[in-house]
């Protein structure tokens, strides 16, 4: 690409030299991008920018932040234009700033280079639009597991939860723990052993509920602990930094 336009989000930067820095961008256009460009460039903000460069890692120039106007949204196409072009120009504050880095992290430690995902680009938008939102704990986290069934579609880890490992109907009386290149496999009986330590463990019950519900309020706590687990395969469970600072910063409330 030779002076390519591009709308994103910066996922990620590291220190290049005295007065730039590496840019993991999600693009609009192509996805993750790789590139090269001058210091400064701010995180959940959607960005305008040119790219040039044949190799995995661009040159990006004249970073700028998008006006509204340029970025296509659905997240806010039934409210007030107005209204959407402020909260547009606002920055996501306090502990939301945890969750947009997650999202961030997850994003890009996950997916490929270059690979256009525009579905999955919205969807993150959107995420960020009602990050800057006031929202209470569940409504937080509702919002997080939201942007990860998304993600999980997009990278084909499709959840079966209508039946177990072995194809058989789920039932209520059962207990599960989940393996996430298996499914859902039955425990003949609930034991401490190092075989059920690091796997979510599910009761029938719950998981009908799970399928009938979907994300809700009353299943929220089940669907958080199979994304958990599933997130932390999928990263071959090393840590995610973004989960340790908010683990410290709740340690530091307390």
């Amino acid at each position: 690409m030779r002076n390519e336009a591009l709308i994103g989000y910066l996922l990620h930067q590291r220190p290049y030299q005295e007065k730039r820095a590496l840019y993991y961008l999600f693009s609009q256009e192509h996805g993750v991008i790789h590139g090269i460009g001058k210091k400064g460039a701010p995180l959940f903000m959607s960005l305008q920018l040119f790219a040039t460069g044949k190799r995995d890692l661009k040159t990006f120039s004249q970073i700028n932040i998008a006006p509204f106007s340029s970025v296509h949204t659905q997240a806010v196409q039934d409210d007030d234009v107005a209204n959407a072009e402020i909260h547009h120009q606002e920055s996501i504050t306090g502990q939301h700033q945890y969750a947009a880095l997650y999202l961030n992290e997850i994003l890009w430690r996950l997916l490929p280079t270059e690979d256009p995902m525009p579905i999955l680009w919205q969807h993150y938008q959107n995420s960020l639009y009602a990050l800057k939102q006031s929202l209470t704990a569940d409504e937080l986290r509702l919002c997080l597991r939201q942007f990860e069934s998304y993600l999980f579609d997009e990278l084909g880890f499709s959840l079966t939860l209508n039946q177990d490992s072995l194809e058989n109907p789920i039932e209520q009386e059962c207990t599960y723990r989940f393996l996430p290149d298996v499914g859902l496999v039955p425990m003949v009986h609930i034991e401490d052993s190092e075989s059920v330590i690091g796997h979510a463990v599910f009761k029938g019950n719950d998981i009908l509920m799970m399928v009938e519900q979907g994300l809700s309020a009353s299943t929220l706590n089940a669907w958080s602990r199979l994304h958990r687990q599933l997130i932390d395969h999928m990263l071959d469970y090393q840590p995610l930094q973004s989960r340790l600072l908010w683990q410290q910063q709740q340690r530091y409330q307390l």
